[in-house]
């Protein structure tokens, strides 16, 4: 132990270390009684305890008394598999980091915890890969929460509830198996980090414009098809990550085009020549073919197309950072198309179709 001591020492008597340790149960026990009963009464208290990696299955029962002035508490990297009652003894905790845990089951955060004075001073609670599969209904009643991390557990759903949470500036979902995007989340004023890759999100509300103080969304490795246009009421967003979605993939890979077959080709020439005719020239099945035609979406070409055509991508600047895709129509790759009509950068003259890729990964790899 005189390891741990040094390093309490170093940090000014405010923070013991007993990180990667493998310190014994009885070991820690000890340590920890004699450093609460040091500490009682004394000027400077005991603020920061590290614990991560030390094969702990349970708290250590000391922490039940004599460090209520406690900041920070780091217990990730162990066997814990329920957060006991020692926990809320700690009523000056503002940090507590559990995660690599087997945090998850029944009990896994101890009871009286959003009644508790935990309550009003937790900030931030990482609970990152443990085996929950919902959000504990006790920690949407942490209202001081400004931090919010369950990655890498088992979330099937981001409860409608989240948005009690109102102080949150961060919060991470990554990596779980969420479907669906609560529109209650964008109830969520001071939100400024969202993180929400590596689920199953299909769509994304429209009601996330809200979220007026937003400046990275992070929805990589997901299976949306489409964003909707209210996205870019996000005037702060500084951070947009999208690669790995249908919305990407589709674009990149969709670039193969089938020609027309000789019935389109020889209407496009009507169409774009025109060529007169009237209802007597032509079969009836070829007239109404005829008025199917469809102008191509760029004001330079001035083509037509039928059945045939090649999905491409429409950048539209967004906050003067990047680009955001849509996608549109054009009559044949050849065809150039202005990126947006509001912009007028140099790069409007590019053919999309060479440079598409290029954009992708600056626009949307994040």
């Amino acid at each position: 132990m005189e390891e741990a001591g040094a390093a309490v020492t170093a940090a000014g008597e405010a923070e013991l270390n007993l990180s990667r340790l493998s310190v014994s149960p009885e070991t820690l026990e000890s340590e920890l009684e004699s450093r609460g009963e040091e500490r009682r009464g004394e000027r400077e208290a005991l603020l920061r305890l590290l614990l991560p990696h030390n094969r702990l299955a349970s708290l250590p029962r000391a922490l039940g008394s004599g460090f209520q002035h406690l900041q920070l508490l780091d217990v990730s990297g162990n066997a814990l598999t329920a957060l006991g009652p020692e926990l809320l003894a700690l009523r000056g905790l503002r940090t507590l980091l559990a995660k690599n845990n087997r945090l998850g089951g029944p009990g896994a955060l101890p009871k009286g915890l959003a009644r508790s004075p935990l309550a009003r001073s937790l900030q931030v609670l990482n609970l990152s890969g443990n085996c929950f599969q919902e959000v504990p209904a006790s920690v949407l009643e942490l209202r001081a929460l400004q931090t919010l991390s369950l990655g890498g557990n088992q979330l099937q759903t981001i409860p409608a509830e989240i948005e009690n949470l109102r102080s949150l500036e961060c919060l991470y979902l990554g990596g779980n198996f969420i479907k669906e995007i609560p529109p209650e989340l964008a109830n969520l004023p001071s939100l400024n980090y969202l993180v929400l890759c590596d689920n199953r999100i299909q769509s994304v509300p429209p009601q996330l414009s809200q979220l007026h103080s937003l400046r990275s969304l992070s929805l990589h490795n997901n299976l949306l098809t489409y964003l909707p246009r209210e996205i870019l009421n996000l005037i702060h967003l500084e951070e947009l990550s999208l690669r790995g979605n249908p919305l990407v993939v589709r674009f990149v890979r969709d670039l193969t085009y089938d020609p027309p077959t000789l019935l389109e080709l020889a209407a496009r020439t009507i169409k774009i020549r025109n060529i007169s005719y009237t209802p007597c020239d032509l079969p009836g099945n070829l007239l109404r073919y005829l008025s199917l035609a469809s102008n191509c979406p760029n004001p330079k070409c001035g083509g037509v197309y039928f059945d045939c055509c090649v999905r491409q991508i429409k950048f539209v600047d967004f906050c003067g950072k990047y680009r955001l895709p849509l996608m549109h129509y054009l009559c044949s790759p050849e065809c150039s198309s202005p990126c947006s009509s509001t912009s007028q950068s140099e790069s409007d003259s590019e053919d999309e179709a060479s440079v598409a890729a290029h954009r992708m990964q600056k626009v949307l790899l994040g």
